[in-house]
């Protein structure tokens, strides 16, 4: 499958088996020799989320520069995806699927799971499941969700949070995060607003840094 990258590809589709039918994805190769796999999970499916958000691209071009095969999909009724909204059930199944997807084709390698907003909820639910070597949430929606279930992470986590959100309460983060057993590496960006514009130079490199600690 990944013979595209071999072959010099940056990026290429894919069709990806789901609990609920193909899921549209997109692979973004990694730069060199894979380290590791990535899977990212985009916003909100009924506000306009899919894989082409420019977070998750910035979070995907990050994660493929730093030598991850990174995949984002679109969650189930978003693009081609089949399937209907799931208030994060189903969606969380999707993520699984694509990280069960993924693992066959690159077995052995350690993964990182990604998200923002929606797909950091998500991305949360699917990490107390499989147990991701690195997780990486950006504008965490704790107000919206039931996140009091979400804190037994035990691998390096970055939050990146940026205190202008609109749409994130930027104070329940930092409290949500204060309330951890093992909280997050915490970034507040400046001036983030919710999609982070102007702002995405600063959160590829703030994820650059986080990446290659690894």
């Amino acid at each position: 499958m990944f013979n595209q990258c071999r072959e010099g590809l940056s990026s290429f589709p894919v069709t990806i088996p789901g609990p609920s039918g193909d899921l549209e994805g997109k692979v973004d190769c990694a730069a060199g020799n894979p380290q590791g796999g990535a899977v990212i999970c985009h916003p909100h499916p009924l506000y306009g989320g899919t894989l082409q958000n420019k977070v998750v691209h910035t979070l995907a071009k990050s994660l493929a520069a730093n030598n991850r095969t990174a995949v984002r999909f679109n969650f189930r009724g978003v693009g081609i995806s089949a399937g209907e909204y799931d208030e994060g059930d189903g969606e969380t199944d999707d993520a699984l699927a694509v990280v069960d997807w993924l693992a066959a084709h690159q077995s052995s390698l350690p993964l990182t799971l990604a998200g923002f907003s929606f797909g950091s909820f998500v991305a949360l639910q699917a990490a107390a499941q499989v147990q991701p070597d690195a997780l990486i949430t950006v504008a965490p929606p704790v107000r919206m969700f039931d996140f009091e279930g979400l804190s037994s992470i035990d691998c390096p986590w970055l939050l990146i949070q940026g205190d202008e959100d609109e749409v994130v309460d930027v104070s329940s983060v930092i409290n949500w995060v204060g309330s951890l057993e093992n909280p997050p590496q915490l970034e507040i960006m400046h001036g983030g607003s919710h999609f982070f514009h102007g702002k995405l130079l600063e959160l590829r490199s703030v994820c650059d840094e986080f990446l290659q600690k690894l």
